[in-house]
């Protein structure tokens, strides 16, 4: 054999078949070598003792699996924060069937034993002996169920992004001897009404149960007393500062400002909106006043008599336009910016010119009443803070048109 033969024959030896020689018979019983015999037709040890452990053990720790689960439910439902100056509320997790809430004490969900019906099978308990001190921003991320929510005594700073986008809150109450907040027919100020700090995003439907309102009949079709009584807000003539978020997503047509407003923050009229049904929207802020008369005080808009002088656009006095304050209101026209504001940010009116059918639509042309120098010098502006629309393959900015009269009404 040639040497190449043997080293094959080598290479190829595991290949070589092993026979065992075992009786048929035994074959189930074979035992490898370093292994455990098999045990056929034998008992284990202790097996009904071992069984009983074994299905004892599963049990615990299936129980102890949904007990912990339901107890991470309760926790996670409410979250509070430790801080120097009291107790925050930091977090909610709705149960999906809360839908009040009330903000004044430490609270926790306990569940019915037997109750298998979600909207009843819990209940929120208080300990009074930890009050709420503050809020925390985005506390209340994006909840859709909460429509009512109360504010206690001892509240003294929530964080104006804090209910930010909760889609279906009514309206906001405050407890009457909270001496940091308070509200106007459920809209969140701070306690001398200079600043307006939340309008619930479903303020709306207050308003129509409020004065008697179907809306499926007026949801193609808007009457002038549909408009006044639900789709316009008056800011009192005490305000001068709109915080941030403040009417983002609200459904109004038309708002009145005081002249003597000298803020509105970032994001505060942002994307006023009409929700036409659960999968979308349309914008709804068509017209922005503003007045003179200094004793304003009711929030619902009877006629412009009551106002004093009425004009177009934003108020004399003004200072400051926050980023994107008035961004995504589509169905607004017409923009006036007087010679008070300072700043304005970025995008602050983005998005509020759009084509159809290839002319444009929304604001067209921005009215400022300085020249074109003096906003340069006088005026820090952010980036894009001119409406954009589409133009061949790029986006241009509208037209401004600087030492502009202000239209009258």
């Amino acid at each position: 054999m040639s040497k190449k033969d043997k080293k094959k024959n080598k290479a190829n030896d595991w290949q070589t078949d092993v026979h065992l020689e075992i009786p048929e018979d035994e074959i189930w019983t074979y035992q490898v070598p370093g292994l455990a015999a098999p045990h056929v037709n034998k008992p284990y040890k202790y097996y009904n003792l071992k069984k009983f452990i074994f299905v004892f053990v599963i049990i615990i720790a299936v129980s102890l699996s949904m007990y912990f689960s339901i107890k991470a439910l309760q926790n996670d439902t409410f979250e509070y924060t430790e801080t120097e100056q009291g107790i925050e509320f930091s977090k909610f997790s709705n149960t999906g069937y809360i839908y009040e809430l009330d903000i004044d004490y430490v609270s926790s969900v306990e569940y019915i034993a037997g109750n298998n019906d979600p909207n009843t099978n819990f209940k929120v308990v208080k300990d009074t002996s930890k009050p709420i001190n503050s809020v925390r921003q985005f506390t209340l991320n994006c909840d859709d169920k909460i429509k009512t929510i109360r504010i206690g005594a001892d509240v003294n700073a929530v964080d104006t992004k804090a209910f930010y986008s909760c889609w279906a809150l009514q309206n906001i109450e405050v407890d009457e001897n909270n001496p940091n907040y308070c509200d106007v027919d459920g809209v969140l100020y701070n306690k001398d009404k200079t600043e307006i700090l939340c309008y619930p995003c479903d303020h709306d439907e207050y308003l129509r149960q409020k004065y008697g309102y179907n809306r499926e009949l007026y949801k193609d079709e808007v009457t002038p007393e549909y408009e006044r009584d639900v789709q316009t807000y008056v800011v009192p003539s005490t305000v001068v500062k709109i915080d941030e978020m403040c009417f983002n997503y609200a459904n109004l047509r038309v708002i009145y400002l005081p002249e003597g407003l000298k803020t509105i923050e970032t994001l505060a009229v942002f994307k006023l909106h009409e929700r036409v049904d659960e999968w979308g929207t349309t914008p709804s802020l068509t017209s922005i006043y503003s007045y003179k008369s200094d004793k304003v005080t009711d929030t619902h808009f009877t006629t412009q008599e009551s106002l004093g002088e009425v004009y177009k656009s934003l108020p004399e006095g003004l200072e400051f336009i926050g980023s994107d304050a008035f961004s995504y209101n589509q169905a607004l026209s017409y923009v006036y910016i007087p010679d008070s504001v300072t700043y304005i940010g970025h995008h602050a009116f983005w998005d509020t010119v759009y084509k159809e059918d290839g002319d444009l639509v929304g604001v067209t042309v921005m009215n400022v009443a300085v020249s074109e120098a003096s906003l340069e010098k006088n005026v820090e502006i952010g980036d894009d803070w001119l409406p954009k629309y589409d133009y061949l393959l790029f986006k241009k900015a509208i037209d401004v048109k600087y030492s502009a009269e202000r239209e009258n009404v």
